[in-house]
């Protein structure tokens, strides 16, 4: 101890102090107030007990959380159970909106075609496993008066058929497949009919095809293909998708167009089954004209 009160050390340590002092002393008296002991003391002792009284809170803030850790630990479970429920009905509301937006395009077919009858909206239940042609299920059938042939559709176009049937679930085969036919019009034209088919190429781009055209025909891409009507499984006048593409056959005796279906048939949620329209065919007429 003696040692270190006389080294060079514990001297530049005591001018240091001196000099904060001086500092301490010129500033108060600079700004013409007089030092008294206790004002001096208190000058000297204020970062102490800054430091001091933050450290006070910090423990203080520390012994709170100890000794209210069940209160807490209770508030805390609360409030996820708060948070749980609130989500619950933020995922019921969703719900509830999707369900009102099919319920409005089940109102818009309804105004449009009142010659149809329409199923509500059914469910896509899942798609058939390795189709390359996306056929689906849903969940109505019998029950609900759908049989095989009925069409199915979307407020923004045509999807298939029914093709196989049971009391609550519906097999769709889509108009991807080149198991289905459809005869189709160019809504801008009225004159330029075809037959829409899929095909394994087209299928894998979400497409379909436009065969048995004029090659004399004044299709333009961009215009709308729409059901003829002609063959009685389909209504007239559907929607059922836009030229991508026009060209020529093989063969060159016909002219042929890529058509994407007014509906992304490959995510699919719900769809509506036609049960009957205005020019419907029975049901032998109707398996004669399927594949």
């Amino acid at each position: 101890m003696r040692q270190f009160l006389k080294s060079a050390r514990f001297k530049v340590l005591l001018v240091f102090l001196a000099f904060l002092v001086g500092i301490m002393i010129y500033a108060v008296t600079k700004g013409g107030y007089s030092l008294s002991g206790a004002s001096f003391i208190n000058t000297i002792t204020k970062p102490f007990r800054t430091a001091s009284n933050s450290i006070a809170a910090r423990f203080e803030s520390f012994t709170d959380k100890m000794n209210h850790a069940d209160e807490y630990y209770e508030e805390n479970q609360r409030l996820k159970e708060q948070i749980g429920e609130l989500n619950k009905q933020l995922t019921d509301y969703d719900n509830l909106k999707e369900e009102v937006e099919e319920l409005r395009k089940f109102v818009v077919i309804k105004e449009e075609h009142p010659d149809y009858i329409i199923t509500q909206p059914c469910e896509v239940l899942g798609y058939v496993t390795n189709d390359p042609f996306h056929s689906f299920t849903i969940d109505r059938g019998s029950a609900d008066d759908i049989f095989p042939y009925c069409p199915v559709v979307t407020a923004e176009g045509l999807i298939g058929i029914t093709i196989d049937v049971s009391e609550h679930t519906s097999t769709v085969r889509t108009i991807l497949s080149p198991d289905l036919s459809v005869a189709s019009v160019s809504s801008a034209t009225n004159a330029d009919y075809g037959i829409i088919e899929g095909t394994v190429l087209t299928a894998e781009n979400g497409s379909t095809k436009l065969t048995h055209l004029s090659t004399e025909n004044s299709l333009k891409v961009g215009d709308l293909m729409i059901t003829a009507g002609n063959s009685g499984l389909f209504p007239k006048g559907y929607a059922v998708g836009t030229v991508t593409d026009i060209g020529i056959e093989a063969n060159g005796l016909s002219a042929c167009a890529e058509i994407k279906p007014c509906v992304d048939i490959t995510r699919l949620s719900s769809v509506v089954v036609i049960t009957d329209f205005a020019g419907k065919k029975e049901d032998s007429d109707a398996d004669q004209d399927l594949p």
